[in-house]
């Protein structure tokens, strides 16, 4: 089936129905929205297209990115939605390993990628010009049929070994992730709201589709983003509305003067764990109204969940226990804790946490090692290292890999070690994250070198001329020589331990 079939089907059984949202004001109903999509697939088959080509989409949120994505399906093609605070080298990367023929950006995007496009991109559409306008004009087509394997979302994720990796995510794996959101994590009905503060090219995108199958409505913030001002005020305005949020987005709102709003149905988190004290913080403030998730995206926001009942049910006796876990399976999936060979692991012990079901991608865009190492027996290896309980709620002890979360947002060590070391002053690096307060975690550059010249002014430099603002190092600490292994592997475990004791 085509993801876009569910929104074909409310386009002709409710036309009048709200469906998305600018601010405070509703901007399209789901036949308008039906339409645009249609056109939009009509356009970019005028441009030579075919069936599974790949489609990027470069922007901050806004409703174009609605009218794209749902455009890019309802023609037959595959979505690659990048990061918009990516730099253009990045962005220019993702485009030439996907094969994307066309690319829709937004202004800052468009000029970001202008020095990095690859050969085999054909068109840059930037969203809201006159081009983009005229191909949105075009006669709309008739919903192109997809099997449910077929390729819907290219999403790019990291491991810690270099180069993103492209998640190759079908409308099946989306239609059951979809599912596994409607059933465990925010049941919706029509009319309700999906608030997009967070980045549609990632989580908060991944909760469109059960929405849309809902007949909810989808809000974009005017701002594009998170303004806690502003996301106060549109809690207020549309009914029951929900929200996908980064754990220190939820500080700050918790912080926040304003009224409290007063018909939030969820406010969900994910990306990083929460300190039980600062959910208990936000529980004080918005009454029982969160869950968390865990996932990846080879498995979109599906592996395990802690729902709004557990999270709010102060009366059980070990309600303090459970907010320090990331809850129990999603119903779309089943999750084990593997050991040294795979082998199913005893309650309470420590391993791999393991996922397998039809939210799982079926590989990595053309990478087959790595596809077989994630995938290794049937079961997706998260890289991250847990124990299950009696009861099935899973508890992460740590990542395998050295992965840092900060904000929400994966930051991939030897991605950033790789620019630093191209400093003539830097003789070796290592990349670690340092426990914070207000992001959870914050980047550590450990340096050996020449402190003259590799300067953090100049590494500073370095890092924005190559990867994101917010992938830089906040801190640098020069020593003579890192810790290593009889093998010479720099051993982060003992860097992280060294920071922890001696944080600058």
């Amino acid at each position: 089936m085509n993801l876009a079939s569910w929104l074909g089907r409310a386009a002709r059984a409710y036309p009048s129905a709200p469906a998305i949202a600018k601010g405070d004001t509703v901007v399209a109903d789901y036949r308008t929205f039906g339409e645009c999509a249609a056109r939009i697939a009509a356009a970019l088959a005028s441009l030579g297209l075919g069936r599974g080509d790949r489609v990027g989409i470069a922007a901050k949120n806004c409703v174009e990115y609605l009218h794209m994505l749902y455009g890019i399906w309802w023609g037959g093609y595959a979505a690659v939605p990048i990061n918009a605070k990516l730099h253009g080298a990045e962005i220019g990367w993702i485009l030439d390993n996907s094969g994307t023929r066309v690319l829709f950006a937004d202004s800052s995007c468009a000029n970001a990628v202008s020095e990095h496009m690859p050969n085999r991109l054909e068109r840059v559409i930037e969203i809201g010009s006159r081009e983009y306008q005229a191909l949105t004009a075009s006669e709309a087509v008739p919903l192109t049929r997809q099997a449910p394997d077929d390729l819907a979302w290219l999403f790019y994720t990291s491991g810690t070994t270099g180069r993103p990796k492209g998640a190759m995510l079908t409308h099946r794996n989306l239609v059951a992730a979809s599912f596994g959101y409607l059933t465990d994590v925010d049941p919706c009905v029509a009319g309700n709201g999906l608030l997009h503060a967070a980045p549609m090219s990632h989580g908060s995108g991944i909760y469109i589709m059960g929405t849309v199958a809902q007949l909810g409505v989808n809000i974009v913030p005017d701002s594009g983003g998170f303004e806690p001002d502003e996301i106060f005020g549109l809690f207020n305005i549309q009914p029951r509305t929900s929200m996908f949020a980064a754990p220190t987005m939820i500080k700050r709102l918790v912080d926040h003067g304003a009224d409290t709003p007063r018909d939030v149905r969820t406010i969900m988190w994910g990306g990083a764990p929460m300190h039980v004290a600062d959910t208990i913080r936000a529980l004080d403030r918005f009454g029982p109204v969160f869950a968390q998730i865990f996932g990846q995206g080879e498995s979109p926001m599906t592996g395990t969940v802690l729902s709004k009942a557990d999270i709010a049910n102060r009366d059980h006796p070990r309600w303090r226990e459970k907010l320090a876990t990331a809850g129990i399976a999603n119903t779309a999936v089943d999750v084990r804790i593997g050991g040294p060979t795979d082998e199913t692991l005893p309650h309470g012990e420590v391993g791999e946490i393991l996922i397998r079901g039809d939210a799982v991608m079926p590989g990595y865009w053309q990478n087959p090692e790595a596809t077989f190492a994630a995938l290794k027996g049937g079961w997706l290896h998260t890289g991250d290292v847990g124990s299950m309980d009696e009861d099935g709620y899973v508890s992460l002890k740590d990542r395998s890999k050295d992965v840092i979360i900060s904000g929400g947002s994966n930051i991939y060590p030897r991605e950033v070690e790789e620019v630093l070391l191209r400093h003539e002053g830097v003789r070796e690096v290592s990349v670690i994250g340092r426990a914070d307060a207000e992001w959870g975690e914050i980047v550590v550059a450990y340096v050996a070198g020449d402190e003259s010249s590799a300067t953090p002014q100049a590494l500073d430099a370095l890092c924005l001329e190559s990867i994101a603002r917010f992938k830089r190092p906040k801190h640098y600490v020069f020593v003579e020589a890192l810790p290593k292994n009889n093998y010479g592997k720099i051993l982060k475990t003992k860097l992280r331990e060294t920071d922890s004791q001696n944080p600058e």
